[in-house]
């Protein structure tokens, strides 16, 4: 039916009809008797090919809806329209024929009622069975409602369970960080009782000292006689080989002023130096970085400094020394005497030179590590000095990742208290041999070296220098102090 319908349609015969029944109403009155006819006739023969095609498509629907399909439809609206059209007609059957024709029609009336009523029924028993199979939907329904309150009910239980349990959770790690402030306190309690213990223990070392150094200079005083024998005696020098060198005096002192002097720049300088770095760095981790490694490198540059001069002191010590005490330490006792000689500026700028090729950090190239000069050139008059104590004193080894160590470092306020490894250093740990005389700072945190794997290169070439412009290195040389290697006998 479907081929039927859609060949009819792509013939567009209704179009066709239509077209010529326009044409022959505007050529009717300029056309013969015969014409007009001839163009009746071929509507007439055009109607009757739709037509056909309409029944055809018409029994094929009627056969596509089976035995019961379209039967009202038929009775209702094709035999009336047929019996209307042959009723228009003579009659051409007899009397038999007709009665016949009616019986026919009444038998299969009758067959269309017991049809009909036998469908009646078997829908019915459908509908019958349908309600049934609702019903029993219905009750499987209730059952499924009653089974969701049923388990929103264990879930609302278990939720209530659950959220107790985790505000037992959250009320235990409350304490527990509360406890472990409390620790932390007592340990920087401790800590500063320690320092404090070790400062006084210094402190009573230079007086004994000192008491020593005027106990040798009373007798001294007391031991001199009018008699030309000192003269004799100053040129053997017996006094001052049992005297010790200015250096060996001074130690405790120095150890001591130092030692808190470290912990001054810690304290001053470095929050000076990170205010001035905030203002163009706006990560606080890169401006931690950065003091703490322009402390470490100025500590390496003060030790190869102080290296350098030593051995410029004792090649010039070498021809004029006399006396019972060594070369090594008529020299330490030269560079104790003498610091101001030590030419910082240099090792300011050896410090920010090696600051601008270091990967680990960052810094805007607009700026310059200048901006934290004052902070390296205390570090490295300090580091310089340090090297003149025995033993000498220098910064902790610290590597990023490496496992925290509770002597040597202190946790910062936004360190994970649980973490093992450290993430970046804030400070350095000031050690005397194995001994740590001051903790340094660090940042503890989990996943440290995953998190050290993600670090940030830097912007800038590692080629390109920071360092002052000409003109300003021109500026900063004139004001250098003397450099060791311009040293001569006369400031010996």
């Amino acid at each position: 039916m479907a081929d039927t319908l859609r060949r009819l349609t792509n013939t567009s015969s209704f179009n066709v009809l239509q077209d010529k029944l326009e044409t022959w109403h505007s050529d009717y009155h300029v056309l013969s008797c015969e014409q007009n006819l001839n163009r009746c006739c071929e509507l007439v023969e055009l109607t009757a090919k739709i037509q056909g095609q309409l029944f055809s498509i018409l029994n094929l629907t009627a056969a596509e809806g089976g035995q019961y399909g379209g039967v009202d439809t038929l009775k209702s609206r094709l035999l009336p329209w047929l019996g209307s059209c042959f009723s228009m007609a003579r009659p051409s059957l007899s009397d038999d024929t007709s009665f016949q024709l009616l019986q026919d029609s009444r038998e299969k009336d009758r067959q269309l009622k017991e049809l009909s009523l036998s469908h009646d029924s078997t829908m019915q028993k459908i509908e019958d069975q349908l309600c049934s199979t609702r019903i029993q939907l219905d009750s499987a329904r209730a059952e499924l409602v009653e089974a969701h309150n049923e388990l929103d009910d264990t879930k609302n239980q278990s939720a209530t369970t659950l959220l107790a349990t985790e505000d037992e959770i959250i009320q235990l790690r409350a304490d527990l960080r509360v406890a472990r402030d409390e620790l932390e306190i007592y340990k920087r309690k401790l800590s500063t009782i320690d320092d404090y213990e070790r400062q006084i223990r210094l402190l009573r070392d230079e007086v004994s000292y000192l008491t020593t150094e005027k106990t040798m200079q009373e007798k001294l005083v007391h031991s001199r006689s009018p008699s030309p024998l000192p003269r004799l005696s100053r040129t053997s020098s017996p006094i001052r080989s049992e005297s010790p060198t200015r250096a060996q005096l001074t130690h405790s002192s120095r150890h001591a002023r130092l030692v808190s002097r470290f912990s001054d720049l810690y304290a001053v300088e470095r929050l000076e130096a990170q205010a001035t770095l905030r203002r163009y760095v706006d990560d606080i981790e890169m401006v931690y970085k950065i003091i703490f490694i322009a402390a470490v490198e100025a500590f390496r540059v003060a030790r190869l400094a102080y290296r350098q001069f030593k051995l410029r002191i004792r090649k010039s010590l070498a021809s004029t020394h006399f006396g019972p005490e060594s070369l090594e330490d008529a020299a330490v006792d030269y560079i104790v005497r003498n610091l101001d000689l030590y030419d910082v500026q240099a090792s300011v700028n050896d410090v920010i030179d090696s600051m601008n090729v270091n990967p680990r950090i960052s810094f805007p190239p607009e700026t310059d590590f200048v901006l934290i000069s004052p902070l390296i050139r205390e570090i490295c008059r300090m580091a310089f000095a340090m090297q003149t104590l025995d033993p000498p004193l220098d910064l902790a080894f610290a590597t990023e990742g490496e496992l925290y160590n509770e002597l040597r470092y202190r946790r910062s306020y936004d360190s994970e208290f649980s973490a093992p490894l450290v993430l970046y250093h804030v400070w350095p740990a000031l050690m005397e041999g194995n001994i740590t005389l001051v903790k340094g700072e660090a940042v503890t945190r989990r996943g440290a070296m995953w998190t050290r794997s993600r670090s940030r290169s830097r912007s800038a070439s590692p080629l390109r220098s920071r360092s002052l412009s000409p003109s300003r290195s021109l500026a900063f040389n004139s004001r250098r102090s003397v450099s060791p290697e311009r040293l001569s006998a006369s400031y010996l």
